[in-house]
C-alpha cells in the first residue's frame, strides 16, 4: 500500500527507508484489498472458540440486524498546503461498489467516480471553495449531493462553548467551570451528530475525597456552535469521574437520541422543570450525598426535556454496606449502551464494583424506562462481589448476535446472568476486541490493581467468550495504566502494554507485548489513548504535554517508531487541553467526520470552544463509517463512563487485515 501524509518525516510515509525492511516481517495491506467493504471476513461463518455455540447461534446471529444512525456523510475539506484536503463517510449499507465524484463550485473536478478511497486533494482548492459530494451507484434512490460545505481554515473545527458562570460553593470557595467529557448523538434526526457537553466545576472530587463540589450541567450544541439546551444536575449530584455517566443514543428508534443519566431533587431540565424538591439539600458536612431520593432520567434530546424517571436502582440502602462508610463505594457508578436482543439498544446503569456489584437494564417503550433485568452480586453470589473496573466494555462476546457487559475481570451475559467470572479483581483498564485476528472471536486486554486476586498479574490477555486467561504480564504492585492497539507492524495483531506494575507508579517502565504474549520491549508509549490518524491502519498514540502545575497537558499524537522504541509526534494541538489530569484523555474519540479515521476532540484552554481535530492525510484505505459498526458505537457511547478508555471495533484494523464484512444494520426510522 501506498501511504501518504503532510507530517513527513514523522510519518509512516516519511519514514519509508525505515519501513522497507519490515516488508518481510508484515504482510502489506494492498489499497484494493480494502477498496470495495462487504466481503465476508474468512472465519465469519466458522464456528467460535472451543466449548461455545457454533452452528445454533451463527444461524440465529445471522438473522439480526441492528439499528443504527441515519447518518449523512459529514463531509470535512482543510486548506493545506497541498491545496484543499477533503474526506467523507462511506455508510453502512453503501453498496459495495458505490463511488463519489467531488465539485468545487458547482463543476466536477473528479473524472471518474472516486472507489478506493473516501478522501480526495485538491490542489487548485482555496479558502472561498465551495464543495458537495456526489454519491454514484448506489441504487435504490440513494445517490445523492451532500449539503456544501468550504474548507476549514485549520486541521480542527471550533464550537463555540456556553461557558458556565463562577460560583461559590457551600463552604464560602469559589470555583470556575471547564469543559470535560463529551459525547455524541443525532438529537434532531437530521443526519449530523450533536455534542453533548459535561460540564465541571474546578472543585470536582474523586469520591475518595471530601468537599464541597459545584452543580454539574450537560449542555447540547450543533456542530455550528447552536446551544440546543441545558441541564442543571443541581447540588445534589455530587462532581466527579464516577457520579454521572452520561448515555446518548436513540433507545426508542425514531431517528432522534435520548440522553440519560442520573438526577437527584433539584435537578432542573431545559424547560425549567425540576426534578422532586427544588429546596431539599442532602449534602453532609463533608460534601457528601449519602441520603435523599436518587433517580434515573431520561430526556428529550432535541429539547432537553424530561421524558421519564424513575427511582435509581439498586438504591443506596446501608452507606457502609458496599464497602465503607464515609461515601466512597457506594456511589461508583457506570453505564453503558447494549444490544440484548440483537437489534435494538437497550440502556444499562449500574452501582458499586469493589464489593456489591449491581448492574440494571431497561428498554424505552413509548417514551418510558421498562426494566429488563437486573443482576446482583448479592444474589449471584460472593464471587462475583468486587469483580468491576473503573470502566467496562460492551460487545458480543460469544458471538450470539447479542451484546454482553464484559464487566472488568466478569462478563454478564444478555440475560442478566453470568457468562463467566475470571476471579482476577478490580482494575483500572479494560480493552475488548479483535486483538489476535488469528484466533477466532474478540479478546480483552485488562489491567488490575488487586494483586492477592490476580496472583501477582498485572495485566492479562484473555478469551473475551470464555474468560481464559491466554498470557499475563507478571507485577508486584498494583498496575494502573494499560492500552492495547496494532503500532507495530512487525508483530500480528495488536500490541498491549501495562505500566506500573514493578516500579514507581505511572512509570515509563513496562512491557510490550505481541498478541500471542511475546514480550517485544521493555520501552512502552504512553498508555492513554489511541486513534486512527495518519492513514495506515496502525494506530497512533494520543498523550499530552502534562503541566503538574496547572493540572493539564497539550494534547499529542505520536506513531510509535518500533526501530528506535521511541514515538515520533505527528501533532502538537497547541491552544488545546487534554482532560482528566494525568489520565490526558480527550473529550472524545470517534469517527465524527470525513473518512472512517478517528476525530479528536479537546477543549480550548479556556473552555470557550471544543475543537474537533481531524486528519488531513490522505488515506489509500477506504472502510466504511466506525459509526455504523455497533460495537464501536457503542464504545464510543460508554467511552466517557468512568475512567475514559478509547472504543474497538468489533473487527481488527491492522496490518494485513482482512476485509470486513458488510455490517448487519437498519438505520433507525426506517424499515428494518
Amino acid at each position: 500500500m501506498v501511504y501518504h501524509s503532510q507530517h513527513s518525516p514523522t510519518s509512516r510515509a516519511g519514514r519509508a527507508r525505515k519501513a522497507a525492511p519490515l516488508a518481510a516481517a508484515a504482510a502489506s495491506l494492498t489499497a484494493a484489498a480494502l477498496a470495495f467493504t462487504g466481503v465476508p471476513l474468512a472465519q465469519a461463518d466458522q464456528a467460535t472458540t472451543s466449548g461455545q455455540p457454533a452452528a445454533q447461534g451463527q444461524a440465529a446471529k445471522s438473522a439480526l440486524k441492528r439499528q443504527v444512525e441515519n447518518l449523512d456523510r459529514a463531509p470535512v475539506a482543510v486548506l493545506t498546503d497541498q491545496g484543499v484536503t477533503l474526506g467523507w463517510r462511506m455508510l453502512g449499507l453503501d453498496k459495495d461498489s458505490v463511488g463519489f465524484q467531488v465539485l468545487r463550485d458547482g463543476r466536477q473536478i473528479t473524472k471518474e467516480p472516486i472507489r478506493d478511497t473516501t478522501t480526495f486533494v485538491d490542489p487548485d482548492g482555496t479558502a472561498q471553495s465551495k464543495y458537495v459530494i456526489k454519491t454514484v451507484g448506489n441504487g435504490n434512490g440513494q445517490d445523492k449531493l451532500s449539503a456544501g460545505f468550504t474548507p476549514l481554515a485549520q486541521n480542527y473545527l471550533a464550537i463555540k462553548l456556553d461557558k458556565p458562570a463562577d460560583g461559590v460553593s457551600k463552604d464560602g470557595k469559589p470555583y470556575t467551570y471547564s469543559a470535560n467529557d463529551s459525547t455524541v448523538a443525532d438529537l434532531d434526526g437530521d443526519g449530523a451528530y450533536e455534542i453533548i457537553q459535561l460540564w465541571n466545576p474546578s472543585n470536582a472530587q474523586d469520591n475518595s475525597k471530601s468537599g464541597f463540589t459545584g452543580n454539574v450541567y450537560v449542555d447540547a450544541y450543533k456542530m455550528d456552535g447552536t446551544k440546543l439546551w441545558r441541564i442543571d444536575l443541581g447540588k445534589n449530584i455530587r462532581a466527579g469521574a464516577h457520579y454521572t455517566q452520561m448515555l446518548a443514543y436513540d433507545f426508542d428508534g425514531d431517528g432522534k437520541a435520548e440522553v440519560s443519566f442520573k438526577t437527584a431533587d433539584g435537578t432542573t431540565d431545559a424547560a425549567g422543570t425540576v426534578i422532586g424538591d427544588a429546596a431539599a439539600d442532602y449534602r453532609n458536612s463533608a460534601g457528601y450525598v449519602l441520603s435523599g431520593p436518587e433517580y434515573l432520567t431520561v430526556f428529550n434530546g432535541a429539547t432537553g426535556t424530561i421524558m421519564d424517571t424513575v427511582a435509581y436502582d439498586p438504591p443506596r440502602g446501608s452507606v457502609a454496606a458496599w464497602g465503607d462508610n464515609y461515601g466512597n463505594r457506594v456511589d461508583r457508578f457506570l453505564a453503558g449502551v447494549a444490544y440484548l436482543d440483537g437489534e435494538k439498544p437497550s440502556l444499562m446503569f449500574s452501582r458499586g464494583y469493589y464489593t456489591r456489584t449491581v448492574l440494571v437494564t431497561y428498554d424505552l417503550v413509548d417514551g418510558k424506562l421498562v426494566k429488563r433485568w437486573t443482576f446482583d452480586s448479592d444474589i449471584a453470589g460472593a464471587e462475583y462481589k468486587g469483580q468491576g473496573n473503573h470502566n467496562l466494555s460492551v460487545a458480543d462476546v460469544d458471538q450470539d448476535g447479542k451484546d454482553e457487559f464484559v464487566f472488568g475481570s466478569m462478563t454478564i451475559d444478555d440475560d442478566g446472568k453470568p457468562l463467566y467470572n475470571t476471579k482476577l479483581g478490580h482494575g483500572d483498564a479494560i480493552h475488548t476486541g479483535d486483538l489476535d485476528p488469528s484466533r477466532p472471536g474478540l479478546e480483552t486486554f485488562a489491567v488490575h490493581e488487586s494483586m492477592s486476586q490476580s496472583g501477582n498479574r498485572g495485566a492479562t490477555f484473555r478469551d473475551a467468550a470464555t474468560g481464559e486467561v491466554l498470557w499475563s504480564i507478571p507485577a508486584i504492585k498494583d498496575t494502573g495504566r494499560g492500552a492495547t492497539g496494532d503500532i507495530d507492524p512487525r508483530f500480528s495483531g495488536s500490541e498491549s502494554w501495562a505500566v506500573g506494575g514493578d516500579a514507581a507508579w505511572n512509570s515509563s517502565v513496562g512491557y510490550l507485548m505481541s498478541a500471542k504474549g511475546e514480550r517485544i520491549s521493555d520501552k512502552i508509549p504512553a498508555a492513554n489513548f489511541m486513534a486512527w490518524w495518519d492513514g495506515d491502519l496502525l494506530r497512533e498514540i494520543v498523550d499530552h504535554e502534562f503541566d503538574a502545575e496547572a493540572g493539564m497537558g497539550v494534547p499529542t499524537i505520536s506513531k510509535w517508531n518500533w526501530e528506535t522504541e521511541t514515538s515520533d509526534r505527528l501533532l502538537t494541538a497547541t491552544g488545546a487541553r487534554t482532560n482528566n489530569h494525568t489520565k490526558g484523555n480527550p473529550s472524545l474519540q470517534a469517527d465524527l467526520l470525513g473518512d472512517w479515521r478517528e476525530e479528536l476532540v479537546f477543549p480550548s484552554t479556556d473552555s470557550t470552544e471544543l475543537r474537533i481535530y481531524t486528519s488531513t492525510s490522505p488515506t489509500e484505505v477506504r472502510l466504511r463509517t466506525l459509526m455504523h459498526d455497533p460495537m464501536y458505537r457503542t464504545g464510543v457511547a460508554r467511552e466517557t463512563v468512568g475512567y475514559n478508555q478509547p472504543p474497538h471495533p468489533s473487527f481488527f484494523i491492522g496490518e494485513g487485515m482482512e476485509t470486513p464484512a458488510a455490517p448487519s444494520v437498519f438505520y433507525a426510522g426506517k424499515a428494518k
